[in-house]
């Protein structure tokens, strides 16, 4: 347990802030075929706010390595523990789940598994490669851990190419100690830099929550570092608290404020930019993707 995490004082949403329960044919066949295929996705695993609208869509964000996390994050409502041993045929079941599902764009993320010698670069490899043998015109981003720090686990991942890929650097540099624990936030930063000088022909992509107490002038630093680190999109969502044991929302950003961040993004050079209360880092992942061509 992280201290200080529990706030009596929680704040009411506000009216940008409601969504409709999910329903409606689409969005029960995805369920069942993510049930018939033992599978995970981060869409429930984090009680994300855009499950019902991705679902509709026929669309998931696959969650790999188990569903389990070495960390425990303060913002975070994936479990952590001690995670089971690793699925030998999970890539394959993910790869089937895309081709039933008819997806165009897949998004591929994972817990974090510091247990593991490389971080768990070897799945997302043949996790990408086994959507190629199936599924071969289906567009795939990966959402990657920092492999603490790891180039050769980096190197692993680019060298099975993926269309896009992602690592979040979630929050200002201040905040880490409390929102993201075991992580450095020059890590990740040169984690990105890294993926550029690897294989700049491969988009990188970084996102932040925003509402946990960072100030304007710590995020546009952040926006800065990343443009250094070659970083060509960018996501800012609206940090929403997953339960009372995680941390509090400091602040509900209005829409208007979203898009003076997506302005700014822009005019910093980034190619594309998704910022709103409800933006996540692979909400809409395929428009973004198009923008970077």
């Amino acid at each position: 347990m992280i201290e200080n995490r529990k706030n009596p004082k929680r704040l009411a949403k506000p009216p940008w802030l409601k969504r409709r329960i999910p329903s409606g044919a689409t969005y029960h066949g995805v369920r069942q075929i993510l049930k018939d295929t033992g599978l995970h996705t981060v869409c429930q695993e984090a009680g994300c706010p855009n499950l019902g609208e991705c679902y509709s869509q026929g669309t998931a964000t696959f969650l790999i390595l188990g569903d389990r996390c070495t960390r425990n994050c303060g913002f975070c409502a994936v479990a952590h523990g001690t995670p089971e041993p690793l699925d030998q045929n999970e890539p394959n079941r993910v790869a089937e789940a895309v081709e039933k599902l008819g997806l165009t764009y897949v998004v591929i993320t994972s817990v974090t598994r510091d247990d593991l010698p490389d971080g768990g670069a070897a799945v997302f490899s043949d996790t990408i490669r086994a959507i190629r043998r199936r599924a071969p015109g289906t567009l795939v981003e990966v959402l990657i851990p920092d492999f603490q720090g790891s180039r050769e686990s980096l190197r692993t991942v680019l060298e099975a190419r993926p269309d896009v890929l992602n690592h979040n650097i979630e929050t200002v540099p201040r905040l880490y100690p409390s929102v993201r624990p075991g992580a450095v936030y020059e890590r990740s930063v040169a984690l990105l830099k890294q993926a550029r000088e690897i294989d700049p022909s491969i988009p990188t992509k970084s996102g932040l929550m925003l509402g946990l107490g960072e100030t304007s002038a710590e995020v546009r630093q952040v926006l800065a570092d990343l443009r250094d680190a070659g970083c060509r999109a960018l996501t800012l969502g609206q940090y929403l608290q997953p339960s009372m044991d995680h941390l509090p929302v400091e602040r509900f950003i209005p829409p208007e404020e979203f898009e003076a961040w997506k302005r700014l993004g822009l005019a910093m050079g980034f190619s594309e930019v998704a910022s709103g209360p409800f933006v996540r880092s692979s909400y809409h992942a395929q428009e973004q993707f198009r923008s970077l061509g």
